[in-house]
């Protein structure tokens, strides 16, 4: 295992002539040597003045508020900002600190900026699993109601036991890990948001010599239990209770895994904090089991489907409901219910063109790349039809030494506990066979931990002359990724079109998608129909 060097911490003790506090008289002042450290303890860095003479005094500043300025050559005075009670900067309290020398003093005020800058800023040095209480860059981005939510769902048992109940997502796991043993054997993993702990103990089963369970919501008692529960692999996990972006490990991992999909791949935005887990926490060229993700998309056709959500409006066409006049709120309401992805399952009969891929390497994408993603759209309709939206799924790759496994949430494959999604659209279009469409997704990430979803397509003249044509139809939608229409019903039973064979579209998964690495070469090829196909080459 690679062990990466440390960084020289910064000098953490002075020796000081004296110290007084501003509010108090001069006579009060520190007549003898007195100490200065710099102290990192539970998770708090704070900077400590204890006199030579006097042992049991102390004074205690904490660091995340503390600013230091010059009175003099050998005198600097330390202020503490009060509470944040309006937009006016205010201190609470002062200490004068008095220098032996010039040189103490620019070593002191040295010091004292590199340990703001390295232990609040930057979180290093915390001790083992504390987390830091200076703003995380989670907190920054996510709304505080929205995590509240997130981590209460996830602090509960049963809704654990529906992930666990799902065995393509928890066979597909534990065959990736299993199968590539030779990766976790000796080898430190560290499990992002762990939940019940399963993955961790998936980890130690394949030899991993120690395992370190990250889960930030109260499942982290429930993990420890559960581990506790197998003694055989106890003694190589460690619970740790804590966001990825918050808490410290002593050492860093040579694997990651999680299960960090939502919905359509991103939903929940738990990917952002996988990347930072990997930039935090892995060694380079350290493996991510999944390491790769892609999104799938394409359009369809289901007359019943479009009908049911329109349908839903009818309630807003009242004129006199109660003596009220409901119509002037048909048209929000029309395009309310337009404005949430379906997620069910559906037959593949009634995509009309293979699918468009959108793949995101783990191992190399930005956390910032992942806050917008547009995906180009073009397609050649296989059949004449009405296009009522775009149908989306996802896959995951397990890329291991031995075995290359595909996790597949794709329609015809075994249902999953993710479904597929479909943006359905307020205006369908007409195609004809041949006829092509482009247009766009655009995700772009919000506060509430999910993605806002701008779907616009298009169909192109079509048949003789139609290379020198143009648009001829456009629709499109906004969806919030947050609010969709649980619709879970299984796949209906669609008649097949005369001019469409019967597993025309079945072989949608088979469609080779060519991407690059960082190197130019091949990345990545398409799985095959059933889940967990494992490839033989990568």
């Amino acid at each position: 295992m690679e062990v990466v060097a440390e960084e020289k911490k910064p000098r953490d003790e002075f020796s000081v002539a004296s110290v007084s506090e501003l509010s108090a008289p001069a006579s009060s002042s520190s007549s003898s040597l007195v100490v200065a450290r710099f102290i990192s303890d539970n998770g708090f860095a704070e900077l400590r003045f204890e006199r030579g003479s006097e042992p049991g005094e102390k004074i205690q500043l904490d660091l995340r508020n503390a600013q230091l300025f010059t009175l003099s050559p050998v005198q600097s005075v330390c202020m503490v900002e009060a509470p944040e009670s309006n937009k006016e900067r205010t201190y609470s309290r002062g200490i004068t600190i008095q220098f032996r020398n010039e040189e103490e003093s620019r070593a002191f005020h040295c010091a004292f900026e590199q340990w703001k800058k390295e232990v609040i800023v930057q979180g290093l040095h915390l001790p083992n699993g504390s987390v830091s209480t200076s703003k995380s860059k989670f907190d920054s981005k996510i709304e505080a109601s929205s995590a509240k939510m997130y981590f209460h769902y996830y602090g509960q048992l049963l809704h654990q036991q529906n992930m666990l109940q799902d065995y393509v997502r928890t066979g597909s796991y534990y065959a990736a890990v299993i199968e590539n043993r030779t990766d976790f054997a000796g080898c430190v993993v560290v499990d992002v948001g762990a939940g019940s702990g399963i993955l961790s103990l998936f980890a130690a089963q394949a030899g991993a010599k120690h395992v370190y369970a990250v889960e930030a919501s109260e499942m982290a008692e429930y993990a420890r239990k559960l581990i506790a529960g197998n003694p055989a692999l106890a003694q190589r996990i460690t619970v740790v209770k804590g966001k990825v972006e918050e808490i410290e490990l002593p050492e860093k991992a040579d694997i990651l895994i999680s299960e960090p999909m939502g919905t359509l791949l991103v939903n929940e935005r738990m990917l952002e904090s996988y990347v930072i887990a990997r930039d935090r926490f892995l060694v380079p060229n350290g493996k991510m089991f999944p390491g790769v993700g892609r999104i799938n998309v394409a359009p369809f056709t289901d007359e019943y489907l479009y009908i049911e959500v329109a349908n839903k409006a009818l309630f807003w066409q009242q004129q006199n409901y109660y003596g009220v006049n409901l119509t002037p709120l048909h048209g929000s309401a029309f395009q309310g219910y337009f404005s949430q992805p379906v997620v069910d399952a559906f037959d593949p009969r009634i995509l009309v063109a293979p699918a468009v891929s959108h793949v995101i390497n783990f191992s190399s994408v930005k956390e910032e790349e992942l806050y917008e993603i547009d995906i180009p759209l073009k397609f050649t309709s296989s059949i004449g039809a009405r296009i009522h939206g775009l149908a989306c799924w996802f896959d995951v790759l397990f890329h291991g030494s031995s075995v290359q496994r595909w996790l597949t949430t794709a329609p015809g494959a075994p249902t999953t506990h993710w479904y597929q999604l479909r943006c359905v659209l307020s205006q369908p279009l007409y195609v004809m066979p041949g006829q092509e469409m482009t247009g766009q997704l655009r995700m772009v990430a919000h506060t509430a931990q999910s993605y806002t979803l701008y779907l616009t397509l298009s169909t192109k003249m079509w048949g003789p002359g139609a290379e020198q044509g143009g648009i001829l139809q456009t629709s499109s939608g906004k969806l919030d990724l947050k609010e969709p229409y649980y619709r879970m019903s299984q796949p209906q039973v669609y008649p097949v079109a005369q001019d469409q064979q019967p597993n025309q579209l079945l072989q949608t998964q088979d469609i080779p998608i060519h991407t690059q690495d960082e190197d130019g070469s091949d990345f990545i090829q398409q799985p095959s129909q059933h889940s967990g196909a494992e490839l033989s080459s990568l």
